[in-house]
């Protein structure tokens, strides 16, 4: 068979290339999915007792008009509920309001001190250096106090990695910085700052979780150009050919790809063992979701609060939402009903007990006081995703400048969440956009702008023909005693 666009993947990358062909007129395309549904990471599920669940704590917030768009287009907007973000960190048996160093001023009167002595003493350094990891660029930003109790731990339960094993250059507006003069003002005037961040505001769906929005994408695209259970296995470049593990064939004109590129470097038949050992070398953490289900009331604190940030190791998760929060549909009587969905990071560096982890998050739940003992847990839902989050660690963007130029001189374009594996511009408006831009690209020559690959063919082509032959020399090389 052949068709003129192929996609691999039809989570929201896939899915915004595939509206944005349509939204052009044309017609050539298919999407091969290796699962039973599309939506990836953004798709939705409802249990046997009929709570609704999420994979993790998705908001839809957005830095472009054209996903506006087309969010519109997928869901009415009479079908979207808008909410106040309300993000909260539990520490120290109580509740900070985040971003934690502008609220510092709700912690026990030692670590108060201890975080403002650390916040002044680098707002009054002199110290240029340039931070060589996460790790550093956080005590460097926030002191010794905010960083040893908060960024810290919460970030290694996070990433599920060391912080001094991961870049700092991804942040961007993910991360609050300090405003010291605000600080001030907040524990002078006793004030509440939880204003900070693009997602202040955010919608969700009425029905059906973030899933409704991207099932009704794939049907805007077309049900009959997705192709589900049709899981990559290799790849021709120079035939420009694609085989499937139930043995299909499919011959195309450009080819999406929106696989792991630590996958998609692997099958494909061009490109070196030693490139595909480079690509090998990206990391990633494994997201453990557990959504419990409740009969009884919230905690008068819990309240309106859309989700909280869990550093200290009395419980598995960084983070629970309040999924009923989100929409009363969630539930499935919300005058009785309502759901913590609880998130649970993992890693070579940091194992999971999985066979214990839905007791172990009950467990945690009580312990941070999200459930009183009189409340009954109706329901407890499980989804691992082995492909969590990309890590950006150190060795990262070396890596990605690379493996994926050489993917691109080959006509194999990689991108989205995993594909790209930049976490930074990996949220949905991102992810989608990526396809979106990957088409204008193709189609017309634009430059994606999101993803921002196109950078020197020449440079990026030299620099990935080093880096080989430097793998290759240090394969040749004989293995030195220890």
């Amino acid at each position: 068979m052949f068709v003129k666009y192929l996609i691999i993947g039809g989570g929201v990358t896939g899915l915004g290339a595939s509206y944005r062909l349509r939204d052009e007129g044309e017609n050539d395309y298919l999407i091969l999915e290796q699962g039973d549904h599309s939506g990836g990471l953004a798709s939705s599920f409802r249990d046997e007792k009929g709570f609704w669940w999420d994979i993790g704590g998705h908001v839809q917030f957005s830095h472009y008009p054209y996903f506006d768009q087309a969010m519109e287009h997928a869901i009415p907007r009479e079908g979207w509920l808008e909410h106040e973000r309300e993000s909260w960190v539990w520490l120290h048996n109580r509740f900070v309001p985040y971003p934690f160093q502008n609220n510092i001023r709700y912690l026990p009167t030692d670590s108060l001190m201890r975080c403002l002595r650390g916040l002044l003493s680098t707002w009054k350094s002199d110290n240029n250096e340039v931070p060589t990891d996460f790790k550093e660029w956080i005590l460097k930003v926030f002191g010794v106090g905010v960083a040893e109790e908060f960024m810290l731990p919460y970030n290694y339960k996070v990433w599920a990695y060391p912080p001094e094993e991961m870049a700092y250059q991804w942040i961007g507006e993910r991360v609050a910085v300090i405003d010291v003069e605000r600080i001030l003002e907040n524990l002078v005037y006793e004030r509440i700052d939880a204003s900070w961040g693009p997602n202040n505001t955010f919608k969700f769906p009425t029905y059906g979780g973030t899933g409704a929005i991207w099932s009704s994408i794939a049907t805007i695209v077309g049900r009959d150009k997705i192709r589900l259970k049709q899981s990559v296995v290799a790849i021709d470049a120079e035939k420009k050919q694609v085989v499937t593990s139930s043995g299909e064939t499919y011959r195309y004109e450009h080819l999406l790809s929106t696989i792991p590129v630590t996958k998609l470097a692997q099958i494909v038949k061009q490109v070196p063992a030693a490139i595909s050992r480079i690509a090998s070398g990206l990391r990633h953490s494994s997201s453990n979701i557990v959504g419990v289900g409740l009969k009884g009331r919230p905690p008068e604190d819990v309240g309106t609060k859309c989700w909280m940030y869990f550093p200290e190791s009395n419980c598995p998760f960084y983070r629970v939402t309040v999924f009923s929060n989100y929409s009363r549909n969630n539930v499935p009587d919300p005058e009785v009903h309502y759901s913590l969905m609880t998130e649970t990071s993992e890693s070579p560096n940091k194992p999971v007990d999985l066979s214990r982890l839905a007791e172990d998050t009950v467990e945690g739940l009580r312990n941070t006081k999200l459930i009183s003992d009189e409340d009954e847990v109706v329901s407890v839902w499980s989804y691992r995703a082995e492909h969590g989050y990309p890590t950006p660690s150190l060795e990262r963007d070396d890596i990605l400048d690379s493996v994926i130029p050489y993917l691109d001189k080959l006509g194999i374009h990689s991108r989205g969440r995993f594909g790209g594996w930049k976490y930074e511009v990996s949220n949905q408006d991102h992810s989608f956009m990526q396809g979106v831009e990957w088409v204008d690209w193709i189609r017309q020559g634009k430059v994606e702008e999101t993803y921002k690959v196109h950078r020197s063919l020449e440079m990026s082509t030299h620099r990935a023909r080093k880096h080989v032959a430097k793998e290759e020399l240090s394969l040749r090389s004989p293995a030195k005693s220890v």
